[in-house]
């Protein structure tokens, strides 16, 4: 029989080590469950946004104007510039354009146009 000492210098003390944070992974439906919360959480926050821009009950006043018709050889520059006076013609092509939904300055002989009165 044989017997083992055990000296102080053999004997190994634990210390606790520590533990790496636990990492947060998400399964597929937890991942899903995220974006569904988020996009419910942008929805809420835009319709609560939105609430405040409501169109009031009573209609503004409409610009007053007057039907021009354009003749043969007539521009927009030219019934701008009859309109406007020694006011600001480009203001006036882009404020005409703006009130007969015109996306470019092109206008046909007989065509009706709506100019402020001026």
């Amino acid at each position: 029989m044989s017997t083992m000492i055990l000296t102080p210098a053999d004997v190994r003390t634990r210390t606790a080590r520590p533990t790496p944070p636990a990492s947060v992974r998400l399964t597929r439906r937890g991942r899903f469950a995220v974006l569904a919360l988020a996009l419910v959480t942008v929805l809420v926050v835009g319709l609560f946004l939105a609430a405040g821009s409501v169109a009031t009950e009573h209609p503004g006043t409409p610009e007053p104007t007057r039907v021009v018709m354009v003749g043969s050889g007539d521009t927009l520059w030219d019934i701008a510039a009859d309109i406007a006076g020694s006011g600001d013609v480009v203001a006036m092509v882009d404020r005409i354009e703006e009130l007969n939904a015109l996306d470019t300055g092109m206008v046909a002989a007989g065509q009706r146009l709506r100019v402020p009165l001026h």
